[in-house]
C-alpha cells in the first residue's frame, strides 16, 4: 500500500486530465456503437446520481461507513472509463464493487450476506449465486489491475478544519460535497487535497444558505458557488469579492479563506474547476429521474441476458 498520495497507483495510473476521459469514453462508444445506439441511457452525471443512491441505499442496509461506499463509487467509476457500461449489469456491478471496497477498507461483508441484501434491493437483476458475484469481484480487480487502494479527501478535510478553524456547520457542509464530488469526475481528475480545499471553500460561501448540498442543487446554490469561483479567480489579481457570500462579517471570512489560498502553493485554477464541476452537477440534478434511470439500465440488462 502507499501511504503517500504522490507515490499512489491512484495518482499514477488513475489520475486524467479532461481531454484523456473524453477521448477514452469516445472510444469506448464508438467500439460499441450499436449498443449505443440501441440503447440510449441518461448523461452520465444522472447515472451516477443514480448509482450513488443504489450505493447508499446497501451501505444503510448493511450499515457500512461511508468511506467504504466512496470507495464503490470510485471503483465504479474507474470500471466504467475502461468498459462500456452496456456490456455488463450494472446492479451486479453495484453490489460486487461495495463487497471489494469493504474488503479494501477493512469492514468486510460475508459474500452471501451481500448477495442477499442486493438481490433484496434489486431482485429482477442479481441472482442468488454468490459465484456471480465472485466472478464480478475477479473482473473489476482485473480491470483496475489489482489497483485498489483509493486515497479519499476526508483525511485532507479533518486537517483543514483546524487550519482555517471550521465550524461543525461549516464542516458537515464541507463534508457534503466531499460526498458530492463522487457523483462527477473529480475523482479521477484532482488529488484528494485538492478536492478537500474545494469542500472547505465551498462551506464557508454556503453557510449562510444552510443549504442541504447532498439533497440536490437550486439555482440559488449554483449562483452561490459561481460567485465563489469568480472569487476564486479574482483573488490572484486582487479582485472584489462582492457577492461572494451573505453578509460583510461573511465576506471577511471568505476574503480571508480566500488570500490564505492565494498565498499558499494550490493550484488555484484546479480549485476552479471542482468549483464549476460541482456547479454543473447541482444544476444537472435538478434533471434526475430515478425511475427514468432505472427503466434505461434494466431495458439492457434484460434485452442482453446480463441478469441471469
Amino acid at each position: 500500500m502507499a501511504a503517500n498520495y504522490w507515490a499512489s497507483t491512484q495518482r499514477l495510473h488513475w489520475t486524467f486530465s479532461r481531454q484523456q476521459l473524453t477521448d477514452i469514453r469516445k472510444g469506448l462508444e464508438e467500439d460499441g456503437r450499436g449498443l449505443v445506439q440501441q440503447y440510449p441511457l441518461p448523461e452520465l452525471r444522472l447515472l451516477s446520481i443514480y448509482f450513488n443512491q443504489q450505493i447508499g441505499k446497501l451501505g444503510r442496509r448493511m450499515t457500512v461507513r461511508q468511506q467504504a461506499l466512496a470507495t464503490a463509487q470510485v471503483y465504479v467509476r474507474r470500471l466504467y472509463a475502461k468498459v462500456e457500461i452496456r456490456y455488463t449489469n450494472p446492479f451486479l456491478v453495484l453490489a460486487t464493487a461495495f463487497y471489494l471496497a469493504c474488503k479494501t477498507e477493512e469492514c468486510p461483508q460475508h459474500i452471501r450476506l451481500v448477495v442477499g441484501e442486493a438481490r433484496n434491493m434489486w431482485p429482477d437483476f442479481i441472482v442468488s449465486d454468490t459465484a456471480k458475484l465472485g466472478e464480478c469481484e475477479f473482473f473489476l480487480i482485473s480491470e483496475m489491475n489489482t489497483q485498489m487502494i483509493i486515497h479519499q479527501p476526508y483525511r485532507s478535510l479533518s486537517e483543514l478544519q483546524s487550519i482555517f478553524s471550521l465550524t461543525q456547520d461549516e464542516m458537515s457542509l464541507a463534508w457534503s460535497v466531499v460526498n458530492d464530488h463522487f457523483l462527477t469526475d473529480l475523482p479521477l481528475l484532482y488529488p484528494p487535497h485538492v478536492i478537500a480545499i474545494t469542500a472547505v471553500f465551498l462551506s464557508v460561501v454556503l453557510k449562510p444558505m444552510q443549504t442541504s448540498l447532498y439533497a440536490g442543487g437550486t439555482a440559488a446554490t449554483a449562483t452561490a458557488i459561481s460567485n465563489a469561483a469568480q472569487a476564486v479567480s479574482s483573488s490572484t489579481g486582487n479582485g472584489s469579492l462582492a457577492g461572494a457570500a451573505a453578509g460583510s462579517n461573511q465576506q471577511l471570512r471568505v476574503q480571508k479563506l480566500v488570500s490564505s489560498l492565494a498565498e499558499t502553493n494550490v493550484d488555484l485554477e484546479a480549485i476552479i474547476d471542482c468549483t464549476q464541476e460541482i456547479v454543473s452537477l447541482y444544476e444537472v440534478w435538478e434533471q434526475y429521474n430515478e425511475k427514468v434511470c432505472k427503466e434505461q439500465i434494466a431495458r439492457f440488462v434484460k434485452a442482453r441476458g446480463l441478469d441471469k
